[in-house]
This record gives structure tokens, C-alpha cells and sequence, in this order.
């Protein structure tokens, strides 16, 4: 027997829970910034662990301070592919509704966008202050926002892996 989605659920499903997936990202990204921009100067950097750091800086440019220094043009451009890509992922969310990983995924990366667009409007630049480094390596540091667009899109993959498996 064939197993339906509540009503709800179905393609064009409410957006409230994916929304409020969404909004705790947020929340949890702008008060750790806050936080952070309270407790250090630009800069400043302290060890928590032998292989994580806390440290404050600005990112002007996009990931790994992609086009940071191009001028000041790139704040705009992507906050407004923040913002497209925010309308992008609601449409998608309330056509999708039912698919529950796909849709966590796409809540994770509009709460990380959202997140990162505040910024951008609020300050001109990102806050990162997660700085992980092992021996040699040393990531870019990093934020709440970030991580969260990085976890949506991991799961984002495995559904789709999920999905082409379940096809065969």
C-alpha cells in the first residue's frame, strides 16, 4: 500500500517549520556575532583548544575572502545573491515541502544566507571569528552563517545520493 504525506506535507505545503529552521539560524548566527564583537577588538584572537581559535575579522568578499579587496561593488552584488538566492529557496521550500531532508537543507542554507546579508547591510562586511587550524592547515576563519550554508549543502548532496540510489 502506497503511503500518502499529510495535506500539509504534500507540494505546496506550508513554509513554517522550514521558515523557523531558517530563523534560528539567523537568530543563533547574529547573537554569536554579537557576542563576539563585544568581547574582542578586530583582531584579537584567543586559543580555546590546541586546534580552534576564536578571532575576529571581516570578510568583505564572498567565501574564503573571494573578491575581498574588489572595491566595495561586491557588498551589493552579494547581498542581492543572497537575497535572490533566499527567494530561490522559498519557492523551492513550498514546492518541496514534503521532502524533509531536501527541505532542512534549503532551510540551513537560507537561514546561513540571511545571516551573512545582515551583515553585509548592517556592517559592510562579514563577521567570522571560528578559526579551526591542524598542523600545516590552517582553515579561513569562519561563522554560524557559514557553517550552517555548509551543512545544508552536504545534506543537499546526500539527498540527492538518497535519492539516485533509491531510483536504481
Amino acid at each position: 500500500m502506497a503511503k500518502t504525506l499529510p495535506k500539509q506535507s504534500q507540494a505546496g505545503g506550508t513554509l513554517a517549520p522550514w521558515l523557523g529552521v531558517a530563523l534560528i539560524v539567523i537568530l543563533v548566527d547574529q547573537l554569536t556575532k554579537i557576542a563576539i564583537t563585544s568581547v574582542f577588538r578586530y583582531g584579537e584572537g584567543r586559543a580555546v583548544t590546541s586546534f580552534f581559535n576564536l578571532v575576529l575579522v571581516y570578510n568583505r568578499g564572498a567565501a574564503f575572502s573571494f573578491l575581498a579587496t574588489a572595491g566595495g561593488w561586491q557588498r551589493w552584488a552579494f547581498t542581492a545573491l543572497g537575497i535572490a538566492a533566499a527567494l530561490v529557496i522559498c519557492y523551492l521550500l513550498k514546492r518541496h515541502a514534503g521532502q524533509r531532508m531536501f527541505c532542512t537543507a534549503l532551510a540551513l542554507i537560507l537561514g546561513g544566507a540571511l545571516g551573512n546579508v545582515i551583515d553585509r547591510l548592517m556592517y559592510g562586511h562579514v563577521i567570522d571569528f571560528l578559526d579551526f587550524h591542524v598542523g600545516g592547515w590552517h582553515w579561513p576563519a569562519f561563522n554560524v552563517a557559514d557553517s550552517a550554508i555548509t551543512i545544508g549543502a552536504v545534506l543537499l548532496v546526500f539527498d540527492e545520493l538518497r535519492r539516485v540510489r533509491r531510483g536504481r
